[in-house]
């Protein structure tokens, strides 16, 4: 059996292409999922320099891959569900590199679109409303129908 469920972070943006002979989307993108460490191991792997987490390349196909585009950015959380894949290819000058991801079959989206109270996923500023034209009013008690 082969079946991978993460949780992880986006350690930069969903990059997405299109394969020219069927026209389906291909997203590619790094999480960053915690490896299982105690606090007191944790620091210590930090102040040694080691990393604490595992950076894991994912491949996603179809509708999948345009939703993870439109909706994931760096920094996002989410869970992946698939498959692990490895493989191989030689470079020009002959020395033959291994390869390994996770081909998803599913991608949970854990986190909203907006990084933060000034920022959008898409990088474009979130606009709030002022004081004076403030969506939202305090509402008395007695006006509550329950």
């Amino acid at each position: 059996m082969n079946n991978c469920d993460l949780i992880g972070r986006l350690v930069r943006d969903v990059e997405l292409k299109f394969i020219p002979s069927t026209g389906m989307a291909v997203a590619k993108f790094t999480i960053a999922v915690d490896k299982n460490m105690s606090k007191d191991k944790k620091d210590q792997a930090k102040q040694q320099g080691k990393p604490t987490a595992n950076f894991i390349p994912v491949t996603v196909f179809g509708k999948s891959a345009e939703n993870c585009a439109n909706y994931l950015f760096k920094g996002s959380q989410c869970a992946v569900q698939g498959e692990f894949n490895t493989g191989s290819y030689t470079k020009e000058d002959g020395t033959k590199v291994y390869t390994s991801d996770i081909l998803a079959s599913r991608v949970e989206f854990l986190s909203k679109k907006e990084t933060n109270n000034t920022q959008s996923g898409n990088g474009r500023p979130v606009e709030f409303p002022d004081d004076e034209n403030d969506i939202f009013q305090p509402v008395a008690d007695d006006d509550i129908p329950f």
